[in-house]
C-alpha cells in the first residue's frame, strides 16, 4: 500500500488475539483514532457502531476471491458453479442480500431512531425493567446482566439455538427444568431462571477473591459450563499462570484446551487435581 498510494505507512501493532472488529470497536470508544479495515467489514460494523467515520479510501479497489482448503474440492466446485449461475441469470439475489447488509442506510437511520439507542433514550430494552429486579438480587450491574442477554438472544423472547436453548437468556431445557422454568419464552420467567442460574455460579466461584474476577468466571461458565473452567484453571497452575484471573490466564487456557495437547491432559481428564 506505501508504494501504491505512496508515502511511508506507520504501522503499530497490536495482540494477535484482536480481530478486525476489535479494534473498530476500539475506535467507537474513542481508545485509538483510527484503524484500517476491509470496506465490506467497515461496512458491516458502521450498523453496529453508527459514529464512525468509514469515507476515507486509502487504496484503490483491490480483487477479492474465495479461498478454500485444498482437500475441498466439492466446496470449490459449488461455490464456482453458483457464481457462474448467478452471473449467468443475472440473479438479483446476490446484489439484494449485499445491498441489504452493506449498503442499507434506512437500516442506520431507524437505529438511531429507535427508542432503544442508548446515547439518546438511556434504555436498553423493552425488558430494562424486569432486567433491572432480578439484577438487583445477582447484586450485578443491570447493564452488565442486560449485555448478557443481548450477548445470548439479542433480546428476542422466541430465540431458539441449533443446540435447543430458549428464549432471552438461551437457556437450555435441563438447567430450565432445574431452576423451575416451565415456559421459556416469557420474558420474565426466563430472566428470572436464568439469573437463579448465574447466582448459583456466583455462589460455585466464591473462591475468586476478586469481585470483578468472579464475574468474569461467572460469564465464562454461564457459556461454556463451570468445567470447562475449571480444566483451564487446572492448565492455567500446571503452565504457571494465575488460576484466580481471567484476562491473559484462565481464558488463554480455555482457547488451548482446543488442541490435542492440551485436552488430553491428565489434568483435564480429571486424573490428578481441582484448584480450589
Amino acid at each position: 500500500m506505501s508504494e501504491e498510494i505512496g508515502g511511508e505507512i506507520i504501522i503499530n501493532i497490536v495482540s494477535n488475539e484482536k480481530e478486525t472488529e476489535d479494534l473498530i470497536k476500539e475506535v467507537s470508544d474513542g481508545k485509538i483514532k483510527y484503524t484500517v479495515a476491509d470496506e465490506n467489514i467497515a461496512l458491516i460494523n458502521k450498523s453496529y457502531y453508527p459514529d464512525i467515520d468509514i469515507k476515507t479510501p486509502i487504496s484503490f479497489p483491490q480483487r477479492i476471491a474465495w479461498a478454500v482448503r485444498p482437500n475441498a474440492p466439492l466446496l470449490l466446485s459449488k461455490i464456482n458453479s453458483w457464481i457462474k449461475k448467478m452471473r449467468a441469470a443475472k440473479d438479483p439475489s446476490y446484489y439484494v442480500i449485499y445491498n441489504k447488509y452493506y449498503k442499507n442506510k434506512k437500516l442506520f437511520k431507524r437505529r438511531l431512531k429507535s427508542d432503544y439507542y442508548t446515547s439518546k433514550s438511556g434504555k436498553l430494552s423493552k425488558y430494562d425493567n424486569i432486567i433491572k429486579k432480578y439484577a438487583k438480587k445477582l447484586g450485578w450491574d443491570w447493564r452488565l446482566l442486560a449485555a448478557q442477554i443481548f450477548q445470548e438472544s439479542r433480546f428476542i423472547e422466541n430465540e431458539k439455538s441449533w443446540a435447543g436453548a430458549k428464549g432471552l437468556l438461551q437457556i437450555l431445557p435441563r438447567t430450565g427444568k432445574q431452576y423451575g422454568l416451565k415456559n421459556f419464552y416469557n420474558p420474565e420467567e426466563n430472566i428470572k431462571a436464568g439469573s437463579k442460574y448465574l447466582k448459583w455460579l456466583t455462589d460455585y466461584w466464591k473462591i475468586i477473591p476478586d469481585k470483578e474476577e468472579k464475574i468474569k468466571f461467572v460469564i465464562a461458565s454461564y457459556n461454556a459450563g463451570q468445567g470447562h473452567i475449571q480444566d483451564a484453571r487446572n492448565l492455567c497452575k500446571k503452565h504457571g499462570k494465575d488460576p484466580f484471573k481471567w484476562d491473559n490466564n484462565v481464558e488463554e487456557f480455555i482457547l488451548k484446551k482446543s488442541k490435542k495437547k492440551y485436552f488430553s491432559d491428565a489434568i483435564v481428564e480429571g486424573k490428578n487435581f481441582t484448584i480450589m
